[in-house]
């Protein structure tokens, strides 16, 4: 497995949202593409955040959802990323370590390119 790429695994096109979009937004996008997380960039692409189901899910638990609130006041900053060559053991190590379910995939000049997530290692895993 140390021959796989994130690049060959992860995502794309990613679900983006600005930091100033509302939290209704960002989940409607959830919901309307079945996925488990948004990432928050700026208006040149580049990465300032993720915002995922358990930060609603805490959302919730807290009793602190509003419509009128934005993903910049509840997304997480201290985002850890993956490129797109590094191996895939790498981006499983993250993932375990920090109980992550999803990593952003960023190229310096690109920014955002992809995201990778515990199902695409899953699906890689068991072959389909």
């Amino acid at each position: 497995m140390e021959d796989i790429f994130v690049g060959r695994l992860m995502s794309t096109p990613v679900e983006t949202v600005s930091p100033q979009a509302t939290l209704n937004e960002a989940a409607t996008q959830l919901l309307e593409h079945n996925i488990g997380s948004v990432v928050v960039v700026d208006d040149d692409g580049h990465l300032e955040g993720i915002l995922t189901a358990t930060d609603f899910v805490q959302l919730a638990a807290d009793d602190g959802l509003a419509s009128e609130a934005t993903v910049a006041e509840y997304m997480s900053t201290d985002v850890i990323t993956r490129t797109a060559n590094d191996p895939i053991t790498e981006v499983a190590d993250t993932m375990i370590d920090n109980r992550f379910h999803h990593v952003p995939v960023v190229d310096d000049d690109e920014g955002v390119i992809g995201i990778i997530t515990t199902t695409d290692l899953t699906a890689y895993v068991s072959g389909r």
